[in-house]
């Protein structure tokens, strides 16, 4: 075990209504002591400026790792790459096993290794950015839109509901209830009875779905809706929130902003 001495420093560049609550959930499941950095919106709902400081894109979450041998920290950006990175190094107990004993090779890895790397991708890419896209639409029916022009912003966005957003919503979200229900060893997780760090990585846009977009329902879809409260009901999900309240002195709230 490394010595307080030589231990890696992390810092977490957290900002609020963001994906970066997760980290701190990742955070708790790692072997690491971290601090954590807290960023406010702006009165626009933006990420403040004073992020790029930490990264040139401005955005959270970012990671800071500070290691003997370093003069300056190491940024990590990017969620997928900050889950892979922290577990690999400190959470390796959240990957799976990537080979039964005896057979290795290419086409031979086990199902959980290669849902966890799909999911790994999937959680950005495919899903949340389907997520962010509409969080943004959404805007035109807000009270930031002239209250004369809202009808018609409004029927635009309503519009593009019916035409795009939902129908490819619901395409995700039946393909997650449907890969739940398949999972390997029993399920439970999405990786199969254990939980990895893509659960804790998907667990931002499946809250989405079920608080802010409200398609993810017991009737609907329940195998989802148990996942999500299995997830905030895990203990590593619950000091996440008992820290970031601490931190911040203010009731946490599962919210979504675009940055």
């Amino acid at each position: 075990m490394a010595s307080e001495s030589t231990a890696p420093k992390v810092t977490l560049y957290w900002l609020e209504q963001s994906r970066a609550q997760r980290f701190i959930w990742l955070l708790e499941e790692c072997n690491v002591d971290y601090n954590i950095k807290i960023f406010k919106r702006t009165p626009e709902g933006m990420a403040p400026p004073e992020l790029k400081k930490v990264h040139p894109l401005g955005k959270s979450p970012v990671v800071g790792i500070t290691a003997p041998g370093r003069t300056d920290p190491l940024i990590l950006a990017e969620s997928g790459f900050i889950t892979e990175y922290l577990t690999e190094h400190f959470a390796p107990h959240l990957a799976p096993k990537k080979f039964e004993d005896g057979k290795e090779g290419p086409g031979l890895e086990t199902e959980e290794w290669l849902r966890y790397h799909f999911f790994m991708h999937y959680a950005e890419g495919s899903l949340m950015a389907l997520m962010v896209n509409n969080l943004v639409f959404s805007f035109l029916k807000s009270d930031k839109i002239p209250f004369f022009i809202r009808p018609i912003t409004g029927g635009i966005v309503n519009k593009f509901n019916d035409m795009f957003f939902n129908p490819n919503f619901k395409a995700h979200f039946d393909f997650l209830e449907s890969q739940l229900a398949s999972a390997p060893n029993g399920g439970g997780f999405l990786c199969g009875k254990d939980l990895t760090a893509v659960d804790i990585l998907m667990s931002f846009p499946m809250q989405a779905g079920q608080k802010r977009l409200k398609m993810i329902n017991a009737t609907t879809y329940p195998k989802l809706n148990a996942y999500v409260t299995k997830l905030e009901n895990m203990e590593g999900y619950k000091r996440s929130i008992d820290r970031i309240e601490k931190e911040t002195g203010e009731k946490f709230s599962v919210m979504m902003g675009a940055e």
